[in-house]
């Protein structure tokens, strides 16, 4: 089926939207996420109806909807860590989600005293406990890593623990972007937190200039996917993106398999050009320099 398609825009003035100023037309978006849910009726009209947009995958996960953010400047440098943008409409249900849990511990202790702690709690999602001595001695096969991978909806870790998990959680995690969300476990209130970093969407900084951030499922209205877009569009600008709105190019909205379509697009701008090759290339000589200090201290 043909894919759905915009004119292409130009930036508009800051609008107000119902929630916040933002840089982004919420028109535009509106006319987008009405373009795209058409278009996923269309393409499920035309399967049938229960037919998946894609094998292996159902309904729920084929109608995702992201805004993709793309930058003017390849960043100076790429994280795996998920940076926490808030939206209006979770995009999960804690009554239904199942959450996996990674925590301290020392030889089972620390988790049988975090397993008590979460039962004792109101409903707040959390389907296991994992204590980081069982993640290391009963997942060590890659088959057994995939499977946790796909066996929740979030996966959570005690901040404190964070750095250990690359390594004993593998590749799958990172390739399927389900690495766990760092939560704080120091504090007394665990649903708070628990329920905080279930509420938010996720963004990070990956090697390109482009920035996906999930906005939205079959199961949002078309409004709630619109404040969700906009507030994670702000949201990853800021906290995201090097030198904020500046260093943004265009941004577009899509879903799983749907084109990209745009609802913003900024002009080109020499001096920011100019401005971010100075900064880059001051970056550049410091980082020669600590190499070249660390070379002969070494020699």
């Amino acid at each position: 089926p043909r894919s759905p398609s915009l004119p292409h825009p130009r930036a508009p003035p800051p609008t107000t939207c119902t929630m916040a100023p933002s840089k982004v037309d919420a028109a535009q978006v509106t006319k987008a996420v009405a373009a795209l849910r058409k278009h996923l009726a269309k393409v499920k009209a035309e399967a049938g109806g229960s037919t998946p947009l894609f094998d292996g995958d159902d309904d729920d996960d084929a109608e995702v909807y992201s805004v993709m953010i793309s930058t003017r400047r390849v960043p100076q440098r790429s994280s795996n860590k998920l940076v926490p943008v808030q939206i209006p409409h979770p995009l999960l249900n804690l009554a239904t989600a199942e959450v996996c849990l990674i925590v301290k511990d020392h030889q089972g202790e620390g988790h049988k005293e975090s397993k008590k702690k979460v039962l004792e709690m109101e409903k707040c999602g959390v389907a296991k406990v994992l204590g980081i001595s069982k993640l290391r001695a009963n997942y060590k096969p890659h088959e057994a890593k995939r499977k946790l991978c796909d066996s929740y909806d979030l996966f959570l870790a005690d901040a404190r623990i964070l750095p250990l998990l690359p390594k004993l959680l593998g590749k799958s995690f990172f390739k399927k972007k389900r690495q766990p969300v760092p939560v704080d476990l120091t504090k007394k209130d665990w649903p708070s937190q628990i329920k905080k970093a279930a509420s938010a969407t996720y963004a990070r900084q990956g090697a390109g200039t482009c920035l996906m951030v999930k906005v939205g499922k079959g199961t949002h209205s078309e409004t709630e996917i619109v404040e969700n877009a906009i507030a994670a569009i702000d949201g990853a600008v800021e906290k995201v993106v090097a030198r904020g709105w500046a260093n943004v190019q265009a941004i577009f909205l899509k879903t799983t398999d749907s084109v990209a379509l745009p609802v913003y697009t900024a002009m080109p701008d020499a001096d920011e050009d100019a401005k971010a090759r100075v900064v880059e290339e001051a970056a550049l000589k410091a980082r020669d320099e600590k190499f070249k200090l660390e070379r002969d201290g070494s020699a």
